[in-house]
């Protein structure tokens, strides 16, 4: 598993995103209303829709070209849709607020 530093928790305001490339794999990261910080695979699986650009509800992401709702907590497309995303598990340093992404050399290599 690789550990890899993200920036710091101010730099993304609430209910918004950013994106952040490891090789090829591009991950969108979310700070929820709970200031929660989430990361999934910044591509929708209906028709590869950037993910960080949609809109922000609660704790699920809606796709800007369609509207497909995905839960940030599971990567799972919500009913009637179907399919998922990768989720990547973020850890944040309580003293500093720096974020880091945990992401497997495999995930890397497949994208």
């Amino acid at each position: 598993m690789k550990r890899v530093h993200i920036g710091h928790i101010s730099e993304i305001a609430v209910k918004r995103s950013r994106v952040v490339r490891i090789g090829d794999l591009e991950i969108a990261v979310f700070k929820l209303s709970d200031g929660v910080i989430k990361a999934i695979e910044n591509r929708c699986p209906h028709k590869a829709g950037k993910l960080s650009e949609g809109i922000v509800c609660d704790h699920h992401v809606f796709c800007p070209l369609h509207d497909w709702k995905i839960d940030l907590h599971n990567g799972l497309v919500q009913a009637p849709d179907d399919g998922c995303v990768a989720k990547f598990e973020v850890e944040i340093e309580e003293a500093s607020g720096e974020m880091y992404l945990h992401i497997s050399e495999e995930s890397i290599l497949a994208s």
